[in-house]
């Protein structure tokens, strides 16, 4: 049976074109990530690692 997720759209999501990104914590500490036009591919970070990838991306636009 797959885990249960409660997804929730990024802040950062829903411009004119619809796409956003999901993400969604899990029991393990790990958070699932998908994008509304391939929902059927989850990605999974830990925290850290998704902080510290955000983190680059915000210092080089």
């Amino acid at each position: 049976m797959p885990e249960q997720l409660t997804w929730q759209k990024s802040s950062f999501s829903g411009g004119p074109q619809g796409e956003c990104l999901y993400l969604a914590p899990t029991p393990d500490g790990t958070i699932r990530l998908r994008e509304s036009d391939t929902p059927d591919i989850i990605l999974a970070a830990v925290p850290e690692s998704l902080a510290a990838l955000l983190k680059h991306l915000k210092a080089h636009p």
